[in-house]
Parts: structure tokens; C-alpha cells; sequence
């Protein structure tokens, strides 16, 4: 992605990532705007982080889960009840949801089921309630919304005074963009029937993210709201919070070959998902923009395989007891 003579004869200094005016070498009375540097929209979001999904094994490394963990969590719980009631909290798009269900009605036949979401994002909303209409085998399985972030669920929760109890609880990929990290966790933990399980899937500490956010945090915009956690950040807060744990590692991949591809489009969408900015190859400074792939190749990041660049994106599965 290296910049034409043209663009590097007449790039001016830019302050704080704003608009860059670049002036053109053959008149200069024509002058060019490269739009400011901006925070994905929800809708944005939604995009960049379709193109993730399709460059990466998160959602295989989840399905190993599923197949070699996941059965045992489910048999132990319900404690003989006819309704087990699961909450899952920043469900996203509920793939992942359906695939838990299932596990959980093979282990207990016949038993109702009562499966709440907590989702602020209406695409994902719809996408969700999409997905359970064309659903085969959801006989017994109630679905209810809430489309809200985690922090109004539970502001809601205390204002009503109706402390709902649960099952089994999950968290999937979500602690990112959560204000207060440590009463979130303990929150929800009290939302746990007596033998109840949370699941908190998060970033492990030996994946490429972990490095990138300790070690090149300088690369990265401003512009990426989300909280830079790892695996060992919630392990921390459950070891002060005095909660049974238990860690499952299980590796990802994620081919961001393309994302050095200059006019990609899969590319620029993955960076968007990378930084949480919005045409982050088209507006961040080319200094930033040439730091951060330089970072990304890093061997604590990435490998190289066939000629393509793999960046880590190991995961940690924390199963928490009540």
C-alpha cells in the first residue's frame, strides 16, 4: 500500500486525524479533502464484522466448543426442573444461541425451555428472530427480546425490581464494548439460579489481539471505542470476586491477507472490524495506517502460511459455576 510520489510530495501535517487537504501537483488551485477519521455506525459494524466472520475460524473454533465442552455444561443443568431458562447477553445475530440450544435439548428431552436475548442492535435483532422462524425443532423453546445493551437490561432490572434468575447465562464476544467490566459480571453472576453456569467467551491472552493491544496500542485510532480485554482480565476480576472458574482454550484463526491488497474491498471491511473506524485505509494517516500493517505482521501477531498472512485469534471459554 505504498503512497504515490504525488501523494507524498503533498501530504501536509495532520492534527489529531482531521480532514487532510492534499493538493494537486499539476494545479495547485484544485485542492482535495480526505474525510476525517470516524467510529463505525451499528449498521457499519454490522458489515465490517460479517467480513471478519468470513475470513475466520471464530465460529469453528466455537463449534469445537460446542462438540467437546458444551454437552457436560448442559447435563448439569436444570437440577430436574420441566423449564430451564437461559439468557444470553449481547446474542448478536443468535447463530450461536440456536447451536447451544440444541446441545441443551439433546441433553434434556422434553424439557421447556425459555431463552431470552440481550441485543441492542436491531439488525441483529431481526436477523435473530429471521433465523429462528426458518428454525426447525424450536418446539418447546420460547423466545423474548430485550433491545437493550447489558448495562440499561440491567438498570431495568433494579428499577422493576424484577431479578429474574437463570440457568445458564452467556456472554459471548461482548465484554468489549461493556462501560464497567467488573459490576457487569458480578451483576449477571447473581442472576444465577442455584447450580447455574455463565459463559464468558473473550479473546485469550495468547492470541494476536492480545499483542496488538498491549504491545502496539500505539497504532491503533482513537476512533476504536471498545474496551482493548483479554481472557486474563476477567479471570482477574472473578479471582477477586471470589467465583469459581474454569478456562477452556481453544485456537482461531484469521486470514487478513487481503488486508494489505490495496483497493480490497473485503480488505478495507476488515480493517474497519480491525479498528473499529470507518474507512480506516482510506482516511487514517498513511503513517498510522503503515504502523498498524507493520504490526500485524509481527510474529506475536501473525504467522505466514502459503503466502498468506494469519493473524491469532485464539479464544478462552470461562465457564463460571454460581
Amino acid at each position: 500500500m505504498e503512497p504515490s510520489p504525488e501523494m507524498k510530495r503533498n501530504r501536509l501535517p495532520s492534527m489529531n486525524f482531521e480532514a487532510e487537504i492534499l493538493a494537486d501537483p499539476h494545479d495547485n488551485s484544485e485542492l482535495y479533502v480526505i474525510p476525517s477519521m470516524r467510529s463505525l455506525t451499528a449498521e457499519e459494524y454490522v458489515e465490517a464484522f460479517q467480513s471478519f466472520l468470513d475470513h475466520s475460524t471464530e465460529h469453528q473454533c466455537m463449534d469445537e466448543f460446542n462438540k467437546e465442552v458444551m454437552p457436560h455444561i448442559m447435563a448439569g443443568l436444570g437440577n430436574g426442573k420441566s423449564t430451564i431458562n437461559i439468557l444470553g447477553v449481547g446474542s448478536g445475530t443468535g447463530e450461536q444461541d440456536l447451536k447451544m440450544i440444541q446441545i441443551l435439548q439433546a441433553a434434556h428431552p422434553g424439557v421447556l425451555i425459555n431463552n431470552e436475548i440481550i441485543e441492542p442492535n436491531p439488525q441483529h435483532v431481526a436477523t435473530y428472530k429471521e433465523l429462528v422462524n426458518r428454525a426447525p425443532d424450536l418446539q418447546g423453546v420460547s423466545f423474548t427480546w430485550h433491545q437493550l445493551t447489558s448495562s440499561e437490561y440491567e438498570q431495568q432490572v433494579k428499577e422493576k425490581n424484577t431479578h429474574k434468575k437463570f440457568d445458564f447465562i452467556h456472554m459471548i464476544q461482548m465484554l468489549y464494548r461493556v462501560e464497567d467490566i467488573p459490576n457487569t459480571i458480578k451483576f449477571f453472576h447473581s442472576c444465577l439460579n442455584h447450580q447455574g453456569k455463565l459463559l464468558i467467551i473473550i479473546l485469550s491472552d495468547s492470541s494476536g489481539w492480545a499483542s496488538l493491544w498491549k504491545k502496539y496500542r500505539h497504532c491503533l485510532p482513537s476512533t476504536d471505542s471498545g474496551h482493548y480485554i483479554t481472557s486474563d482480565s476477567i479471570t482477574a476480576v472473578l479471582r477477586k470476586l471470589g467465583i469459581k472458574y474454569h478456562v477452556y482454550e481453544f485456537p482461531s484463526d484469521w486470514d487478513i491477507t487481503q488486508c494489505f491488497i490495496e483497493g480490497d474491498p473485503d480488505g478495507g471491511h476488515m480493517m474497519d472490524f480491525l479498528t473499529g473506524t470507518k474507512n480506516f485505509l482510506g482516511t487514517a494517516p498513511m503513517a498510522m495506517r503503515s504502523r498498524l500493517q507493520e504490526a500485524l505482521c509481527q510474529p506475536e501477531c501473525s504467522s505466514r502460511k502459503d503466502g498468506r498472512v494469519i493473524f491469532c485469534n485464539n479464544l478462552s471459554m470461562i465457564v463460571v459455576e454460581s
